[in-house]
């Protein structure tokens, strides 16, 4: 079985709760000789930077049993003018599975979509970062013990982690999204206009607002990310003034005293987020982290159709 993930979209709900609910199972500890992907190959291609999604694919792998194959930025032919339609051709027939953050848009992946027989994951391109979503569901869930019905504020950039935190929550019904976003850097429309489809169907809340002004009470978490995102840069040189007023600082403790804190990290303290916040007590961003090879795992199980969904409650092993 070959199945790809290159946008949250291209999964159906069920294929979302099981990866999630997995990703949680996998986090409480594996049982010893547990080996599903023994005889698998995993390319994994980087061509921009990355500490926790690259080791969390490689790690989660290794530890599921498959062999990995490693690529830098500089690797492939590609750079001495192969084709992208060529290399996929030649990955399909050696490669199970190819992991691979190019950072650009996601044609390319789904080029390599195209072939047959390896499956393809969207380790982060320039619109949507959709196993960062999936590892942050498995943190909620390992949180609170749910993810219907929790209220999230995320203050930054509508970057790809935005996005693929929208298209996911989306998807929950009587979650609340709250997106404070620095005017001129907003979710895109595309964006937006499917999220709205999706929180229509499920009933969830997501709205997005371009100021800091008037922030609601209780929120069960508070979220960002650095204000440069990988492999991105901002037209306006003076960017930095219009983001200043959308740091993260415990001031937002004041009427959410028990919300839990979320980065996707790297961070950068006393930019996005004060280290008092993210060094503080009710930080979980390197649990979060952590969620990354888990979630990882139940990626690559769903890829190779070894992880069947079976409902609203997750998956099972097939």
């Amino acid at each position: 079985m070959t199945r790809h993930l290159i946008s949250l979209e291209d999964l159906s709900d069920d294929d979302l709760y099981a990866m999630v609910a997995r990703a949680v199972v996998h986090s409480a500890g594996r049982p010893a000789g547990h080996r599903p992907l023994d005889g698998t190959v995993v390319g994994i291609y980087f061509r921009k930077t990355s500490t926790r999604t690259r080791t969390a694919f490689s790690a989660g792998a290794l530890r599921l049993g498959a062999g990995i194959v490693a690529y830098g930025p500089d690797d492939l032919q590609t750079n001495t003018g192969e084709t992208t339609e060529d290399t996929g051709a030649v990955f399909a027939r050696m490669l199970d599975v190819l992991v691979a953050r190019t950072a650009g848009e996601p044609e390319e992946l789904r080029g390599w979509a195209g072939q047959r027989g390896m499956s393809v994951v969207n380790a982060m391109t320039a619109d949507e970062h959709p196993t960062q979503a999936i590892a942050d569901l498995a943190a909620l869930q390992g949180r609170f013990g749910r993810i219907d019905g929790l209220r999230i504020l995320y203050l930054g950039e509508g970057n790809n982690t935005a996005a693929a935190l929208a298209l996911a929550l989306s998807r929950y019904p009587d979650t609340c999204l709250e997106l404070r976003t620095p005017p001129g850097y907003g979710l895109p429309a595309r964006i937006l206009e499917l999220v709205g489809a999706r929180a229509e169907k499920s009933g969830a809340r997501i709205v997005e607002r371009h100021d800091t002004a008037g922030l609601p009470p209780g929120f069960d978490v508070v979220y960002t990310t650095r204000w440069q995102t990988t492999g991105t840069s901002k037209p306006d040189p003076d960017w930095r003034r219009g983001f200043e007023s959308f740091r993260v600082t415990r001031e937002l403790w004041r009427t959410s005293p028990d919300a839990a804190f979320m980065h996707d990290l790297p961070a950068h303290r006393g930019e996005e987020v004060t280290a008092e916040v993210l060094d503080g007590p009710r930080s979980i961003a390197f649990d979060q982290a952590a969620c990354k090879m888990y979630s990882a795992m139940a990626v690559l199980e769903w890829c190779h159709g070894v992880l069947v969904p079976s409902g609203a409650t997750g998956g099972e092993l097939g």
